[in-house]
């Protein structure tokens, strides 16, 4: 077991630790001297964490790859309320010293708990159709392992084991609520949507060791992969509607809502347009939720800037409570449309802080399906 954990930061804050990472990003740069150094991101389960090393480089730059887990002695410090780590020392761990459940973020919740949950939603849908889809995905021994493991993203929400089943069970629940208000739904199509739209997840998605795209994923995208699916399923059940199957064609297509965000189509029936928003909602508020436990130990009454929400946060209950009146390292308005900052000679502030970038947005139409990223994925 890792003694040292990325969680940790407050307690270790500017005092040197030895501990164990997973690479979850490599990047050479050059100093302004054009010698190298190293510019990583490291993650364990708790979370993620920029980190230089500008010192000994030439002897580290082949020494390890990207989703390789290497140890680190190095110095915890914060710049621009962030904590960021400088490296001194590192070597690559063998696969004998690894123990990857230190390096995976995984549900708190209880998994057979979500999964008997969700089976408790299917077994409501009255629709005979749609209800012996999704339990023939459900019942689908390798569909089922990985449903109850993937991620629901790389990084932007629900990026931990069963992220996948813990959104879609929020989500049901969710589509459960909102439809008691709006009876024209067809709730058991909402609830088959919600079930299909992300379930590609689990072949877009590689978490064994890290997080990250498969190459299938690259290519294709998770719509395009459901849709795959999809039509494997149904060949399976006699008699399934031909409308029907449109229908949730539509449901899976458009459920990113806007063609920038990568939906070739927009929502085009109250159902669809209800699981983009409801998707949508759940997606942002479990990245608030995420992001506000990851500077839980910060005393300033605003978090460092959300890249996947595009604004910083405010702790509201410590606000409204006046418990925090400490001003945030910058204001929300200048974090509000963060640039590229150049990168800081190690003499002059060798806590340099972490690189800050954005992930491109999507292209309209079926195109944007083979993009790498999405704002909600």
């Amino acid at each position: 077991m890792k003694d040292f954990y990325i969680c940790d930061c407050l307690k270790f804050e500017n005092k040197v630790v030895t501990s164990s990472f997973i690479v979850a990003a490599k990047q050479v740069k050059p100093k302004k001297s054009g010698e190298p150094y190293l510019a990583l991101t490291l993650a364990d389960r708790s979370g993620q964490i920029e980190a230089k090393m500008w010192d000994n480089v030439s002897e580290a730059l082949d020494a390890f790859e990207q989703d390789d887990c290497i140890k680190v002695k190095g110095l915890v410090n914060r710049y621009k309320n962030h904590f960021q780590f400088t490296i001194h020392k590192l070597r690559k761990l063998a696969e004998s010293e690894v123990d990857f459940a230190d390096y995976l973020p995984k549900t708190t919740k209880d998994i057979d708990q979500l999964w008997q949950t969700l089976a408790g939603f299917v077994a409501t849908i009255a629709n005979p159709h749609l209800r012996a889809l999704i339990e023939a995905f459900m019942s689908d021994a390798e569909i089922a392992a990985a449903y109850r493991t993937a991620p629901a993203a790389k990084t932007l929400h629900h990026a931990y084991i069963g992220g996948l089943l813990d959104h879609v069970v929020s989500l049901f629940r969710s589509c459960d609520l909102v439809c008691r208000n709006y009876p024209q739904v067809d709730r058991d199509l909402l609830l088959a949507g919600a079930f299909l739209h992300d379930i590609g997840k689990i072949h877009e998605l590689a978490y064994s060791r890290a997080f990250a795209y498969t190459t299938r994923g690259q290519l294709l995208g998770h719509m395009i992969i459901e849709l795959e699916m999809l039509q494997g399923k149904i060949a399976s059940l006699p008699g399934f509607p031909a409308n029907l199957k449109t229908a949730l064609e539509h449901l899976i297509i458009s459920h990113h809502g806007e063609y920038e965000f990568g939906s070739p189509k927009l929502p085009m029936f109250p159902e669809a347009l209800m699981l983009h928003y409801l998707d949508d909602l759940d997606s942002k508020m479990e990245s608030m939720r995420a992001h506000f436990e990851r500077e839980a130990g910060l005393d300033s009454a605003w978090t460092g800037y959300n890249p996947s929400l595009g604004r910083p946060l405010l702790k509201i209950g410590q606000f409204v409570a006046g418990t925090s009146e400490k001003p945030a390292a910058s204001s929300p308005a200048a974090e509000a449309a963060p640039a590229e900052e150049p990168e800081p000679e190690p003499s002059s502030r060798p806590d340099a802080g972490p690189d800050r970038g954005s992930e491109s947005q999507m292209a309209a139409g079926v195109a944007a399906l083979t993009a790498n990223a999405s704002p909600r994925r």
